[in-house]
C-alpha cells in the first residue's frame, strides 16, 4: 500500500470513529434526558444542544426521536453469531446460543443502561409501538442469517414461524425483567423462556387422551 493509500485509509478510519463517537454521544444524552424529563417532554433540539451539535446533525444519525431510544447494534451482532453456528444445529438452538453469547459479551457493562431503556420503552406508548416495527425488521434479519443453512422442507414459512416464536419468547423475558426492575438476571430469564418454548414444542400428549 502506498503512502497515499495509507493516509486515505487512516482518514477514513478517523472519520468513521468520529461518527461513531457522535452517534454514541447523541444516544447517551437522549437517554439521560428521556429519563430525567420524560420521553414526550424532551425535544430533539435539547438532545442536540446537550451533545454540542445542531438538530440537523441529530437527524443525520437518527431519523426520529424514537430511533435514538430504540436503536442499538445488538441485533446485527446476533445475526452474525447465528451465521457462525454449526450448519446442522436446529434453528431455534442457533438463535438461543447466539442470543446467550451476545448478551454475555455486554451484560455486565451494559445491564443498567439496558434496564433503564427497557423500562422507558414499556411505559412510553410511542416507544412500545416502535418496538413492533423493529421486531419485524429483526425477524427479517434473523431469517436471512438462518436461510443459508436451511434445507429440505425448512423453507421460508418454517423459518418465519421459528424466528417469530423465538423473538416472542425473548420479548416476554425482557418485559418480565423490566417490570420486575431487573430483580433477576436477564440471561437466566431468557434461558427460562427458551426452556418453556422447547417444552411446548416437544410436548407429547398422553396416549389415553380422548380424540376430538
Amino acid at each position: 500500500m502506498s503512502g497515499t493509500d495509507t493516509s486515505r485509509a487512516a482518514g477514513t478510519d478517523w472519520r468513521r470513529a468520529k461518527r461513531e463517537r457522535t452517534r454514541r454521544l447523541l444516544q447517551q444524552n437522549a437517554m439521560r434526558l428521556f429519563l430525567e424529563k420524560g420521553f414526550d417532554a424532551t425535544t430533539v433540539e435539547e438532545i442536540a444542544a446537550a451533545s454540542g451539535v445542531s438538530h440537523m446533525t441529530f437527524f443525520r444519525y437518527f431519523p426520529t426521536k424514537e430511533d435514538a431510544a430504540l436503536e442499538d447494534d445488538y441485533d446485527p451482532m446476533i445475526a452474525d453469531l447465528i451465521a457462525e453456528r454449526p450448519a446442522e444445529e436446529p434453528a431455534i438452538d442457533k438463535i438461543r446460543h447466539a442470543l446467550t453469547h451476545g448478551l454475555n459479551q455486554l451484560y455486565d457493562s451494559e445491564r443498567d443502561v439496558l434496564l433503564a431503556r427497557m423500562r422507558l420503552v414499556y411505559r412510553t406508548p410511542a416507544l412500545r409501538a416502535g418496538t413492533g416495527q423493529r421486531r419485524d425488521a429483526d425477524q427479517r434479519l434473523l431469517i436471512a442469517a438462518l436461510a443459508p443453512t436451511a434445507g429440505g422442507s425448512r423453507g421460508e414459512l418454517h423459518l418465519r414461524v421459528v424466528v417469530a416464536a423465538a423473538l416472542a419468547a425473548v420479548t416476554e423475558a425482557i418485559r418480565y425483567w423490566a417490570e420486575s426492575n431487573g430483580a433477576d438476571d436477564l440471561r437466566h430469564l431468557i434461558d427460562e423462556a427458551f426452556d418453556a418454548l422447547r417444552a411446548e414444542l416437544t410436548y407429547d400428549e398422553p396416549a389415553d387422551r380422548p380424540s376430538d
